[in-house]
């Protein structure tokens, strides 16, 4: 099976500039980016994954994913792979400016991703280190949306912000098979705060692929941070940044201990 179209690694290579460019900081938008069987793979395997899903539901998000790939179909399987195999990584590569980026064979917080009415994610930078490979420093995110006829009115938009988080500079609407590649920095901020409107019976479904770099050394532990909108009250405030303490103890504790997601998925389940 084909996997990307055509044109997408020509655009890839073509858009450094464009993407370097970018405001507020380094990201590039492709539409129809993966042949429409492909994508199609991908949206049929959140019905059909076998499988934990893994819950985050806590202040700053709820929605749901699954980074395990042996519970996945074979053609989502081949997706996955081709988009984290050498040629594919090299055209990212080329398109960041970025030498050694590595795919991420565990998928530590990526995977498929679904966020059901109600959910939402808040404005954030991510995670930059990795989880168990204590080397690695995040440099790059892949999102590919697969939802087809997304109405606005579903909201759901990725949301860019500026580096003080005083202001939306860009969003982007989740529509079926739009690629977002940026780059993860402490202050590439973005999210869904907005949350997610669709109707019953309708979910937002995206893909999440991330890209580190070897270090040579332990890469300092940068757990995702979270920051208040400017419209947020105090109270709302309050718990975000609450809650940034409570997953910086998490995350020490899934670097240094067999503790994962999926454990603490399974443990908020039963409690």
């Amino acid at each position: 099976m084909r996997i990307l179209a055509p044109t997408s690694r020509e655009r890839l290579l073509e858009s450094g500039e464009a993407f370097a460019r970018a405001a507020p900081f380094p990201h590039l938008v492709l539409d129809d980016f993966l042949v429409e069987e492909a994508a199609a793979a991908l949206e049929a395997a959140f019905a059909s994954a076998r499988g934990d899903w893994i819950t985050w539901h806590h202040v700053n998000e709820r929605k749901r994913g699954f980074n395990d790939v042996t519970g996945l179909s074979d053609e989502a399987r081949a997706v996955i792979a081709a988009l984290q195999a050498p040629d594919f990584v090299g055209a990212l590569e080329r398109l960041s400016g970025i030498a050694g980026l590595l795919a991420d064979p565990d998928l530590d917080g990526g995977g498929l991703h679904e966020t059901t009415p109600g959910g939402y994610l808040n404005v954030h930078c991510d995670f930059l280190s990795h989880a168990r490979q204590r080397h690695w420093s995040r440099q790059l995110n892949l999102l590919l949306f697969l939802n087809r006829d997304w109405r606005d009115e579903y909201r759901g938009a990725l949301e860019l912000w500026n580096a003080d988080v005083s202001r939306c500079v860009r969003r982007i609407a989740p529509a079926f098979n739009r690629c977002v590649i940026f780059r993860t920095t402490a202050h590439s901020f973005h999210g869904v705060p907005e949350g997610v409107a669709c109707p019953a019976g309708r979910t937002r479904k995206s893909l999440a692929l991330y890209y580190f770099r070897d270090e040579g050394h332990v890469a300092p532990l940068a757990p995702t941070r979270y920051l208040p909108r400017p419209g947020d009250d105090w109270r709302r405030r309050l718990l975000i940044r609450a809650d940034r303490w409570a997953l910086y103890a998490y995350s020490i504790l899934k670097r240094y201990t067999p503790i994962d997601d999926k454990l603490v998925s399974r443990l908020l389940r039963r409690f």
